[in-house]
């Protein structure tokens, strides 16, 4: 049982840390139920000794928020600020425990169900790696992400991304990014062009259907008020821009990937590694490495990662942009930022 209160505990002080003082209220009470033998250790029961990189907290978060969202648990209504609550840890605690008590198995099920965020504000990250890709090649731009859950990073370049001295995209985009880009910034005078959007998930979500909607709002912190205006502005995005997404693993998806003349071709993935396993890990590697050797001056290939990383041994990790090319194989640092995107620091 340590293991999972250590689970619970450290996710509950990352949640509080990145601004959602409800999440860190929710877990450390969350972690005494489960100490003390409540619903929540009957919830989480069979799931001890799973990794921290399985995210479970944040699982069991996402099944709780549904319920507000779906109005199946209307108690929780009052304190969910997604739906127009206001959250209060001391009052809004027992109807918690008593949605728990009363939602345990669907609460136990969803256990099962990866977090499925698609943070749009990621985009910051992929938009300005893209840019920096687009001026360093001169090509057209083929996208494709792994782990794209609902592909709504896949329409990047439809969102508004604001800094200081200016901003970069449409200027009535539904999705805009404040505070998108510090540092040195990435080249907004490029020409970006992308000709081919393609996402990979072993269970993508359609964004325009209310399931999917849903499922994408759940796992959207409800005291982010400007996370979940982002996402409900990317949905709205997605049902006017096309984007193939197909129900693989990547590992069985990358390898057909081909290299068109003429085109850049870029692979994505933004905060997903963790998910995979070892194993797939190294098969994901090795394809990508194939595949690279495949790339020609005319039709160059590029691995474009935000995922977290140490810059040394003893370093803290850090959410990092990272850009692999070929022909050669050039590894470069582009920028860090936070696990949600912005601010994005340009190197």
């Amino acid at each position: 049982m340590s293991r999972l209160l250590q689970t619970i505990a450290v996710q509950g002080r990352v949640c509080a840390a990145m601004g959602s003082a409800m999440y860190g209220d929710v877990l450390q009470l969350v972690a005494g139920d489960v100490e003390a033998d409540g619903v929540f250790a009957q919830i989480f029961a069979g799931h001890e000794n799973d990794s921290p990189r399985m995210a479970l907290p944040l699982r069991l978060l996402g099944g709780l928020h549904r319920l507000a969202l779906e109005g199946r648990a209307p108690a929780l209504r009052r304190w969910y600020p997604s739906v127009g609550g206001d959250w209060d840890a001391g009052a809004g605690w027992p109807d918690i425990v008593q949605a728990a008590c009363e939602h345990t198995e669907y609460l136990h099920a969803a256990l099962d169900q990866p977090p499925q965020t698609n943070e749009v504000g990621r985009s910051a990250a992929l938009i300005g790696g893209l840019l920096t890709l687009a001026d360093r090649f001169c090509l057209p731009t083929r996208l494709f992400e792994i782990g794209c859950s609902a592909g709504l990073n896949l329409r990047a370049d439809h969102y508004c991304y604001r800094y200081s001295g200016g901003d970069w995209g449409p200027a009535d985009s539904p999705v805009t990014i404040d505070d998108a880009w510090r540092g040195e910034l990435p080249p907004t005078a490029a020409r970006l062009d992308i000709v081919e959007r393609q996402g990979y998930d072993i269970a993508p979500l359609d964004a325009t259907t209310t399931d999917g909607e849903l499922t994408l709002l759940s796992y959207v912190w409800p005291d982010q008020q400007a996370r979940l205006d982002r996402l409900r502005g990317a949905i709205s995005v997605a049902r006017q821009v096309p984007a193939t997404l197909h129900r693989r693993a990547a590992a069985d998806a990358l390898p057909e990937l081909e290299l068109v003349g003429g085109t850049l071709t870029v692979l994505w993935h933004s905060i997903m590694w963790q998910y995979l396993s070892l194993p797939e890990q190294s098969t994901v590697q090795a394809v990508v490495e194939e595949i690279g050797s495949r790339a020609r001056p005319e039709a160059p290939f590029v691995h474009l990662t935000l995922e977290p990383h140490r810059r040394t041994p003893d370093a803290e990790v850090e959410f990092l942009v990272r850009a692999r090319s070929w022909p050669g194989g050039d590894d470069r640092l582009l920028a860090a930022c936070s696990p949600h995107g912005p601010p994005v620091v340009w190197e």
